[in-house]
């Protein structure tokens, strides 16, 4: 068996075994990474997701901690929406995707790795990026640090923000 050391993810899967939220990894004052915030908005920001799925992996946040959409107020779900738009326009141009997941995943039995902030998944997709990799070494080979993609994707999002307002 082939292994693939990862070490920077001990202290996500030991606190999330142990059961711990009490920080919240999207809120400023408890656990938000900054370095990955490629856009911050009134009410939103959109950051890309630290485990990602695929290149260009990004998540559109509400600033303010609220478990559903049936908790955010108009403009929250406004503004969510708008970078969510926003960021599908900056990923086709900055990775030219065949495709891209957007998705939502409300409580533990649907997915939701971050149960207490809702968040919109972004997922960058491409004809033939499932292979054996994934499929016989569960392994994802992501060929971009994610330094090198907030640096591709902020110009972007500034410029779409200024043309699209």
């Amino acid at each position: 068996m082939e292994r693939l050391w990862s070490p920077w993810r001990l202290a996500y899967v030991t606190r999330t075994a142990r059961g711990e939220h009490d920080s919240c990894i999207f809120c400023e004052n408890s656990g938000l990474n900054t370095d990955l915030v490629v856009f911050s908005g009134k009410t939103c920001f959109v950051i890309l997701n630290l485990y990602p799925y695929n290149n260009g992996h990004l998540m559109t946040v509400p600033k303010r901690h609220v478990a559903d959409l049936a908790s955010t107020t108009a403009d929250e779900r406004a503004e969510l929406m708008g970078l969510t738009r926003i960021a599908e326009m900056a990923l086709a141009e900055a990775y030219h995707p065949h495709g891209i997941n957007v998705g939502m995943n409300l409580g533990r039995p649907a997915g939701a790795g971050v149960l207490v902030h809702l968040h919109v998944h972004m997922v960058p997709r491409w004809n033939g990026d499932t292979n054996f990799m994934g499929i016989v070494g569960n392994t994802r080979v992501l060929p971009e640090d994610l330094t090198q993609a907030a640096e591709r994707l902020r110009p972007i999002f500034e410029r779409l923000m200024r043309d699209n307002s």
